[in-house]
Formats: C-alpha cells, sequence, structure tokens
C-alpha cells in the first residue's frame, strides 16, 4: 500500500503542511517536531518524491559513499578511489553515459549519523552505497544498520562494505572487503619478538571499533604464542618477562594526540618499555613525539610501528614500520561492485591480505 503525505502527518502527530516544511526544509519548524516527523518518515518508509511513490524501487545517479572522516588519509584514499570508478563511463570509452554522482557522507564516526545517511541515501533511491572503516561492536546498532540495507536493497539499491567485516545474516550486501587486520597485527607483533622486544607497549583504538577489536586482537595472539602473557598481577609477571595484556594497553582515538598522550601513560606504567605499536599510522606519529619528548630515541631507545601504510609514513624520520593494507585498490574495487561492472567474490565476502612494511623505526632493543 502507498504510503501518503497524510499518513506521516499521523504517525508524527502533527498536521501535513508541518510534515511538508520539515520536508522541503523552507520554513522553521522545532526540533523535536522535525526529529517526529523524520522519525514517521523513515518509520513508514515513506518516498519524497510523492508522485514517484509507484517508483520506489527505482534507482537514482546518486551513490553514497559512507566515511568515519573524510580528512582521514586512510577513508580519503578508499573514498577517491571508490568515487573515480562511480563516476567513469561504464563502457570505459570515456563518453559521457552510465556515470552515477557519488557524494561523500562524512559520519563523523557517529552510528547515529550513519544511520541518518543511510535513511537520506533511501529517500534519495541511491543506486548504491558504500560503507568503509570497521563497524561499531553494538547489538542495537548493528540491528538497526542490517535493517537498513535490508530496506534499500529492496528498493534496488547495491550495498557495498570496504574495510569492514560481513554483516551477520545479512543478504542486502552485495560485497563485504574486509581487512585481515587481526593477521596484520600477529605480523607486526611477530616482526618485533624476533628482533628481541619484549615488554611491548600497545595504544588501541576505540573499544567499541571492530578495526580495534582485530588488530589488537593479532597483537595479543602473537604474545601468547610467544608465551609471554603475564598473569595481571604486576611484579610476579614482570619478574617473568611476561607480558600484562591490560597494563600495556591504552586505548584511544585514531589520531596524532590520542598516540601522544596513551604513549606518556605507557612510558609511565612501564619505564623499560622497549616498543610501541600504535593502532594506525597516525597514532603512530603522536607516540613517536611523544618518545621523543620524553628524551628517549626511535629506534635506539624505543621502536615504533603503526599500521596502513598511510602516504606519510615512508616519510617520517625514521621511516615508519607498518602494515600496508591497500587502500586504493579496495576502494576502486568497491567502487566497481557498487556500480555492477565487477563479479562479486564467492559468497559475497572477500579478505584482503596486509602486507608487513618494515623500516627504520624498529630495531633491536638495547639497555637504557
Amino acid at each position: 500500500m502507498t504510503v501518503t503525505l497524510a499518513d506521516v502527518a499521523a504517525r508524527a502527530r502533527v498536521s501535513a503542511a508541518t510534515v511538508s516544511r520539515v520536508l522541503n526544509g523552507n520554513y522553521p519548524v522545532a526540533a523535536s517536531t522535525r526529529e517526529r516527523v523524520l522519525r514517521a518518515v523513515d518509520d513508514l518508509d515513506y518516498v519524497l518524491n510523492g508522485p514517484a511513490s509507484s517508483l520506489a524501487a527505482a534507482t537514482s545517479d546518486l551513490v553514497g559513499i559512507l566515511v568515519n572522516d573524510i580528512a582521514d588519509p586512510f577513508f580519503g584514499i578508499m573514498a577517491g578511489a571508490a568515487q573515480t570508478e562511480i563516476g567513469a563511463p561504464g563502457d570505459g570509452s570515456g563518453r559521457a553515459g552510465g556515470e552515477k554522482l557519488a557524494v561523500i557522507c562524512n559520519t563523523g564516526g557517529s552510528p547515529e549519523r550513519e544511520l541518518t545517511y543511510l535513511t537520506l541515501l533511501q529517500r534519495q533511491r541511491a543506486a548504491a552505497v558504500v560503507l568503509t572503516g570497521g563497524a561499531v561492536e553494538d547489538p542495537a546498532h548493528q540491528a538497526a544498520i542490517s535493517a537498513k540495507l535490508a530496506k534499500l536493497a529492496d528498493a534496488g539499491t547495491r550495498v557495498v562494505l570496504c574495510g569492514r567485516p560481513p554483516l551477520p545474516d545479512s543478504e542486502a550486501v552485495v560485497a563485504a572487503l574486509a581487512f585481515d587486520n587481526r593477521g596484520g597485527g600477529r605480523r607486526l607483533t611477530e616482526h618485533l619478538l624476533s628482533l628481541g622486544h619484549r615488554r611491548i607497549g600497545y595504544v588501541a583504538g576505540p573499544l567499541e571499533r571492530t578495526t580495534t577489536r582485530h588488530r589488537l586482537e593479532g597483537h595479543r595472539d602473537a604474545m601468547r604464542a610467544a608465551g609471554l602473557v603475564g598473569d595481571g598481577k604486576g611484579a610476579k609477571g614482570r619478574a617473568a618477562d611476561a607480558y600484562d595484556e591490560e597494563r600495556l594497553t591504552v586505548h584511544g582515538p585514531y589520531d596524532r594526540r590520542s598516540g601522544y598522550d596513551a604513549t606518556l601513560e605507557l612510558l609511565r606504567r612501564e619505564p623499560e618499555v622497549t616498543a610501541i605499536v600504535a593502532a594506525n599510522d597516525t597514532v603512530a606519529l603522536g607516540a613517536g613525539a611523544a618518545v621523543r619528548d620524553h628524551g628517549l630515541r626511535i629506534p635506539d631507545d624505543v621502536s615504533v610501528a603503526g599500521f596502513d601504510d598511510l602516504p606519510f609514513s615512508v616519510d617520517a624520520v625514521p621511516a615508519l614500520t607498518t602494515v600496508r593494507l591497500p587502500l586504493f585498490e579496495a576502494g576502486a574495487r568497491a567502487g566497481r561492485l557498487a556500480m555492477g561492472k565487477e563479479t562479486p567474490p564467492p559468497g559475497g565476502i572477500a579478505t584482503i591480505a596486509a602486507e608487513l612494511m618494515v623500516r627504520g623505526s624498529t630495531a633491536p632493543p638495547r639497555r637504557r
């Protein structure tokens, strides 16, 4: 049954004129009223263009690319590569025809904004949606995302995940391109262990992100495999040259300031730490600055390692040991999948390998 403007008004307990004002944005409406109207629109799947409601299954020339922070190279590289593929002619001739308009939706890492953008793209009958980066590990949010993506898919929108693990029990996703964050984290720590490091601090990302958990799990898997996990009781673990997981892990945002502050905290907790593993390369820059401000040298006193192999990592001094993720290649592939230019991987899921890049910021530990 076609949902009408009157249905939305009844659901939101406002007049039809108020609904029209909210949707057209041409008249001031109280924030609480606006929120109520938009919630009703979402609940009823009301199509903004009333006369086109019978065409709800048809899609437009719009493609949405959701990122946490477009200023972060991790997201910018993927989004730029995807946008290039989405905006290219479908026949590869260079002539106009078959292109789509890619719109970057910057969520700021907010789960609520992520859902809001998906709702807006649904109303515009987007041809495709690409979600980049790690997911929020909250059951309620995951259920809401799955339900929203199902509605998009039912309306003909192609959904692609890039750098994000597949959703459980979701048939709405055309393809999920997941980075091997766990394997990369393990190989990075194995490299430090092979150099002789035992007291290794870890600057992790936000607790609620899948990327954070997977990279940290890889690190801890390597430490356990080396028999270096402590008992969490302090002196006994340190005497055995063991690793106290919680004591030598500090969580924070994926930014430089977090790396700086967390590294100072790790050096306070364990002055004899010989290596710092950072959640990503931007965090590693802050970690390196903290090490230097603490009067220590890299890598002579403390080795520092990152993750992602962002463009600036090779130009850091010393060049940063990190884990390379093929961000551009993954973004371009996501763009092709969103446009139907490439066949989805078997089962709709592909794991993208991570490569260890050993550079000058890591070396065997020396006594201080």
